[in-house]
């Protein structure tokens, strides 16, 4: 047996595979996020174990016997959340989550180096670690010279785990202190924040052992003591493994809360310019892309509350047929935008409203102004010298055809939908357990999932959408800096 824990944003989900890669059970455990002022996210580092325990217990209950099984464990999480240790390992503060972003001019300062994005290959974003310490440097002056150490979200977790300091290469990429074509942490980088490599954890490949489980703890989940813990991955990467998109040419679309298109490359391929991530992948040797667009399906679940109906409603409404794209257009920005323009202070809009302006034709431009958003991802990701062909649909957004038959034509290539099961970050996790655990071959572990039908584009309609995206480039620009 193998155990993958997902650390989410809103609850952790441990999950239990065997050895044919079955899913045997999970069990999950909600989170909550603390929003103490405008801009701010954190979360209790203190609040993951509990949640934890409380989802391994869940599955003790019915499957004690195949914990007792299990002989690796794979750890996922979300990315970029400063978590402040001292001497002691103990909490500094609150984990500063992903998605706070009171480290804005931070960013920007650091951005403006031009070492950072020559080093980490990427835009120095507010959500991402380093700024956030230059923000605690800045504003918790005494809280900064008692940090010993800085630890990843699932780090934090793994240390519970095992008592080491370790992260991988996939989820230290989101820091901008690493290296990411060396797969090192940056000496220069680091000091650029007034820290150190002796402030950072030990690096490992997603697909190695990280440590072994502590007895201490593994009495208390009801687990082996001394079972292997995978250094694991970032939640985009775990997810990438649990579909398989490890493979030059792979790529996945996210219709989650927030979207992402993610495709795995075989080497180093940085275009900060284009705001596209460019992140080591959880499998030694390979990298990936990331196209971030910061409201997918938040979009349309903004417009169904707006209407007083059920998302699932307004995408039926519009039936099984593509039609032509709606003549208005939405941009759906609205918590702002990474790719292309990181531009955390864009909103959303409705532009080309008219009397024929009514709900059906609201609900399509939600869905068309999202699908763009991918096109844009898809623009930047040919610019880095990433070219694709097709991509496979995950997510909640991922359950409407409309909305999938609409990606396609925006996009100009075949979306596969997968076979039923379980693909996610937990089980990806899963997978990088048992491959730690075994010295198994990870690509022929992290093997793609059967499709179970593809939605192709239409080309009557693809011309249409074409010349509707190109407006929608105009649109940004025209209305950028009027709620700045």
């Amino acid at each position: 047996m193998y155990l993958g824990i997902d650390l989410g944003t809103s609850g952790i989900k441990a999950l239990l595979i065997d050895q044919d890669q079955a899913v045997v059970a999970s069990a999950t455990a909600p989170l909550t996020v603390s929003r103490p002022h405008a801009g701010w996210s954190e979360q209790d580092p203190a609040s993951w174990i509990t949640a934890t325990k409380q989802a391994i217990s869940s599955l003790e209950g019915e499957h004690a016997s195949e914990l007792q099984a299990v002989r690796g464990i794979g750890l996922s999480g979300h990315m970029h959340g400063a978590t402040l240790l001292d001497g002691d390992d103990a909490v500094l503060r609150p984990c500063i989550l992903w998605n706070d972003t009171r480290s804005h001019k931070e960013a920007a300062q650091l951005d403006a180096d031009p070492r950072f994005r020559k080093t980490s290959g990427n835009i120095v974003f507010p959500g991402f670690t380093a700024p956030k310490l230059d923000w605690v440097k800045n504003n918790e002056p005494a809280c900064f010279e008692r940090v010993a150490k800085v630890l990843l979200p699932k780090d934090y977790l793994r240390l519970w785990l095992t008592g080491e300091h370790v992260s991988d290469m996939s989820d230290a990429s989101g820091t901008a202190w690493l290296d990411v074509e060396a797969r090192q942490w940056s000496g220069e980088l680091l000091a650029a924040t007034s820290l150190c490599e002796d402030h950072m954890p030990r690096l490992v490949e997603g697909t190695a052992e990280s440590g072994r489980l502590r007895g201490v703890v593994a009495d208390e989940l009801g687990l082996p003591a001394g079972i292997v813990v995978a250094g694991g991955a970032g939640d985009n990467a775990a997810s990438a493994c649990g579909m398989g998109t490890v493979m030059p040419g792979n790529a996945f679309a996210s219709l989650g809360t927030s979207g992402v298109l993610f495709a795995a490359t075989e080497s180093y391929r940085p275009n900060p310019e284009s705001a596209v991530h460019t992140f080591c992948h959880a499998l030694p040797g390979t990298w990936h892309q990331m196209g971030v667009i910061l409201s997918a399906t938040d979009a349309l679940n903004w417009f169904a509350s707006t209407m007083k109906e059920e998302p699932a409603a307004l995408t039926a409404a519009l039936g099984p047929e593509v039609v032509a794209p709606s003549q208005v257009l939405f941009l759906p920005y609205l918590s702002g935008e990474r790719t292309p323009h990181n531009d955390a202070a864009a909103r959303g809009a409705f532009l080309g409203l008219g009397h024929d302006g009514d709900r059906a034709a609201l609900t399509r431009a939600v869905l068309e102004g999202v699908a763009y958003a991918f096109r844009d991802s898809l623009e930047a990701l040919k610019a880095s010298g990433t070219d694709l062909d097709r991509v496979t649909a995950i997510g909640g957004g991922s359950r409407s055809d409309y909305w999938l038959g609409v990606l396609a034509n925006v996009l100009d290539m075949p979306v596969d939908i997968p076979a039923d099961g379980e693909f996610g970050a937990a089980f990806g996790a899963a997978r990088l357990g048992m491959i730690a655990a075994e010295g198994a071959d990870p690509f022929s572990v992290c093997a793609a999932p059967h499709t179970a039908r593809t939605i192709e584009p239409t080309s009557r309609l693809t011309g249409s959408f074409a010349d509707s995206y190109a407006r929608y480039r105009k649109a940004y620009p025209a209305i950028k800096g009027v709620f700045q």
